[in-house]
């Protein structure tokens, strides 16, 4: 099992009524659900050409890329209810491939991971930016972000998809991998239920023949996870006062949000700003299990959905495309 240095991180802040977006792998078989559990919760997917991707992904281009949570936002105000209940399942850990600070609350500057990095997208004219994470996976090539940094939940999927793992200061010392799959929950694709803002890109191979997890190595993933547990998440925050050049983390226990209970969502201290939606948030032994999602104006607390079945499912496809 591989587990991710300790980076520092900071948590996002948006507007009161706005959600806060925030944003190697080998081969590994995700346990089916519990026969108590959907037995194929549905799951939306979008086939993308990621010819032109990369060289469309200027210099000025990323510096100039909107972060994503202004999409998580416009879910937040539509203030709608998850669709089902979050379900907690069987736990299930996939272990993570190998590739061939003192105060919780604010956000801590981080050294490079080389399977965390930048997604770069667009909806409509306009450029965005998130964060994502490299996980293991069959196909050896699946990137775990937010759901609203593949769809605009409820809404088309995103074009021009590339993630630039290991990012700092403009540099790509790992490459850009351009995206042929984009996988979300349904929940969020058709209703923009923030419970189940989740998603994975299934990359291309490099042009070496690599896959993304063999060049950069990946995190393990578990669902079903016990609820208030202690997480480190992970995160390129783009907005004032950060400028998305560098990674941050943030570590603290979690909690449930008890402004919107029905979206059985958990916070953890963290003043990160939006740019970091998508980032991983990892448990004490590793593994990956949420996403950064949103956040309340003021608040100094970031959250993300709880990984159960359904969010299984997904990346039981995803990762086996």
């Amino acid at each position: 099992m591989m587990r991710t240095r300790s980076l520092a991180a900071s948590l996002l802040a948006f507007p009161a009524a706005a959600l806060l977006a925030l944003a190697g792998a080998g081969s590994a078989n995700a346990a089916p659900p519990a026969s108590n559990e959907q037995s194929r919760p549905s799951v939306a997917r979008a086939a993308v050409d990621g010819t032109g991707a990369a060289e469309y992904w200027t210099a000025d281009r990323m510096r100039a890329a909107v972060p994503g949570d202004v999409l998580a936002g416009n879910a937040l105000e539509r203030r709608t209810t998850p669709s089902i209940a979050v379900e907690k399942g069987k736990n299930t850990k996939v272990k993570a491939s190998q590739a061939s600070s003192s105060n919780p609350k604010f956000a801590l500057l981080a050294a490079p991971v080389a399977h965390i990095g930048k997604v770069f997208f667009t909806v409509g004219e306009a450029n965005y930016v998130c964060s994502g994470n490299a996980v293991t996976s069959e196909n050896q090539s699946t990137v775990a972000t937010a759901g609203h940094c593949l769809n605009d939940g409820p809404g088309a999927f995103v074009d021009n998809f590339i993630f630039v793992p290991g990012y700092e200061n403009g540099e790509a010392p790992y490459g850009r991998w351009t995206a042929r799959d984009l996988y979300t929950t349904s929940q969020w694709e058709e209703n923009g239920d923030i419970g189940f803002d989740t998603g994975f890109a299934v990359v291309d191979e490099n042009e070496d023949g690599e896959t993304l997890t063999e060049v950069v190595g990946g995190s393990g993933v578990e669902f079903g996870a016990a609820r208030g547990g202690q997480y480190t998440s992970y995160g390129y925050p783009a907005a004032k006062p950060f400028n998305g050049e560098q990674l941050w983390s943030c570590t603290g226990n979690a909690t449930d949000d008890k402004r919107n209970p029905d979206f059985k969502t958990q916070g953890i201290p963290c003043t990160m700003t939006g740019g970091s939606s998508g980032g991983p948030w990892l448990l004490n032994n590793g593994y990956q299990n949420s996403v950064n999602s949103y956040g309340y104006s003021g608040t100094g607390v970031m959250y993300g959905p709880y990984w159960g079945t359904v969010i299984k499912e997904t990346y039981t496809i995803a990762q086996a495309a």
